[in-house]
């Protein structure tokens, strides 16, 4: 009996010793960064630049590229390098305990960090999490006249935005997803193809360009729905003038820490090709191998790799918005990372009404910041898929519903930067400066959003536009020291209705009653304001 047991505990060691984990491989310098300094187009595109220069942030050693030998080195060693990380300065390798010891021990190696943060796993129900199991898509077209999408655009006070021109137009989003099936051939679709709005896209999974593939899960191609659909007189997405990335990092019927390394590489590839915002309705704690799952305390938003990605991110100037997740009414409860880190704009899901939506996860984060940051419609959230409109439900849904929106602002305040957006989009949601665990901030309101910048540059200028009286019987006046050059008026759904003459008093007792929308362009800016007709 003790010869056996002898030969089982060795039996046991020797296998420990020979499982392998995903590790990543912290080099510690990068030699030949003078050479990208001397020549950054070589690594960045001038869109990229471009926004570095209008923000103000200068280069660092992160933009530079990871030195090819030491790649190469790893590889010597008989590893299988599929995954590198610029912005962290490493590769991520599998390697068994032994292994680990051998690479700390190398010159060029600064450290080795471990993906597995718990040994013995994070969770103990023993269930497989589902996070798409909130989707519950019902197909078919609409038969509304302007569109499925008004009500959930009107919620979060979008319409402003976009009768005043801002639909996005020159600001471009990667959507980080798990893939875009039908993106590349359905008609609602259509209309952001033939405008050369698609710029492009990679298949980090199977590192293909293969993005449309219909063996990709079509999670994405609904978020990218949300924003970019558009059906004649059946829906319109929230940005759907905007330019596109369509990444593909997440294997929808597996869990691997991997996805995370995916994640990173999409994000810094956004860097290059100079996005504006990055949307993702993917989380992470729960994995096949209990091994790499997260505990809530890991909630830190800099203890994960993908949070720590996603933070390098917001401060290369890309406004970073992600899903609170859908785990309200499962044992984890709580928000799930990237979402937990505090630079990462966090998005809530409530329903039509504005309660929160059941499932939508709770903050804060695991440190005590505030998340999620405010809140959209997650709730039977309508978008464009394929060749219908379609409605779904979870926070993967508000979270691009959001993102369109703040692709408007950014239009409107090209100069604004991320964290001056963040703190205008929370200071004028539903809530503030109170917060609710499931909605943060509140409901989103962009227009609200819009006047505030535009109220900043009025009060500069020394500006002013009043409307009086409102609601409007049969006249209203705009009370203004400033050259009047335009009146017109617009119905809820983005119709124009009215061109008035330009003059500061005004009949509409023709219209019918109801709520309108004015937008007043003077020689000095341009208002949009609501008015109720009686």
């Amino acid at each position: 009996m003790k010869k056996f047991l002898l030969t089982l505990v060795l039996f046991l060691f020797v296998f420990t010793s020979a499982q392998t984990e995903l590790v990543f491989v912290f080099f510690n310098d990068k030699p030949n960064k003078a050479a990208f300094y001397a020549n950054p187009i070589s690594e960045l595109t001038q869109k990229s630049l471009d926004r570095r220069a209008k923000y103000g942030i200068a280069l660092n050693d992160q933009d530079a590229p990871i030195e090819a030998t030491y790649i190469q080195n790893i590889k010597n060693l008989g590893f299988t390098v599929d995954d590198y990380s610029k912005w962290m300065n490493g590769v991520a390798v599998n390697a068994t305990a032994a292994q680990i010891l051998d690479l700390q021990s190398k010159s060029y190696v600064q450290s080795v960090e471990r993906f597995i943060k718990h040994p013995t796993g994070g969770k103990t129900t023993g269930e497989k999490v589902n996070k798409f199991e909130e989707f519950n898509k019902t197909l078919g077209k609409t038969t509304f006249n302007y569109g499925s999408g008004l009500a959930q655009i009107n919620q979060v006070n979008l319409r402003p935005l976009h009768i005043a021109g801002f639909t996005g137009t020159g600001v471009t989003i990667a959507v980080i997803d798990t893939g875009f099936p039908t993106v590349d051939t359905g008609s609602v679709y259509a209309r952001i193809r033939n405008s050369g709005q698609i710029k492009g896209g990679y298949n980090f999974i199977d590192k293909s360009n293969d993005f449309y593939s219909m063996q990709l899960n079509n999670h994405g191609s609904y978020c990218l729905g949300v924003i970019a659909g558009y059906v004649e007189n059946s829906f319109v997405g929230t940005a759907p003038d905007a330019d596109f990335y369509l990444y593909a990092t997440e294997d929808a019927g597996n869990e691997f820490p991997e996805e995370q390394l995916y994640w990173s590489e999409a994000a810094e590839e956004a860097d290059r090709k100079g996005v504006d915002v990055i949307t993702t309705s993917l989380g992470y704690y729960d994995f096949d191998d209990s091994r790499y799952n997260l505990l809530y305390s890991d909630m830190t938003g800099t203890t994960s790799f993908i949070a720590r990605a996603a933070q390098i991110a917001t401060e290369k100037g890309i406004f970073v918005i992600a899903a609170a997740g859908n785990e309200a009414l499962k044992p984890w409860h709580y928000i799930i990372t990237p979402a937990d880190n505090q630079k990462v704009f966090t998005i809530g899901g409530v329903t039509a009404t504005g309660a929160s939506s059941s499932f939508s996860s709770f903050g804060p984060n695991a440190v005590g910041h505030i998340k999620p940051d405010a809140s959209a419609r997650g709730s039977s959230t309508y978008m464009g898929y394929n060749n219908s409109v379609t409605s779904s439900s979870g926070t993967s849904f508000a979270t691009p519903l959001a993102a369109g929106g703040i692709a408007c602002l950014i239009q409107a305040t090209p100069t604004k930067q991320v964290d001056e957006i963040s703190t205008i989009l929370r200071q004028n949601a539903s809530l503030y400066p109170n917060t609710d665990p499931q909605k943060g901030y509140g409901i989103l309101n962009f227009g609200k959003a819009f006047n505030t910048t535009l109220s900043t540059v009025n009060t500069a200028n020394k500006s002013y536009l009043k409307i009086y009286p409102n609601p409007v019987v049969n006249t209203f006046t705009i009370k203004t020291d400033e050259k009047i050059i335009s009146v017109e008026l617009y119905d809820t759904l983005g119709r124009k209705v009215q061109s008035i003459k330009n003059e500061k008093i005004n009949n509409i007792e023709k219209l019918s009653s109801g709520v309108y929308f004015i937008k007043v362009q003077t020689d000095n800016n341009q208002y949009i304001e609501k008015i109720i007709k009686e």
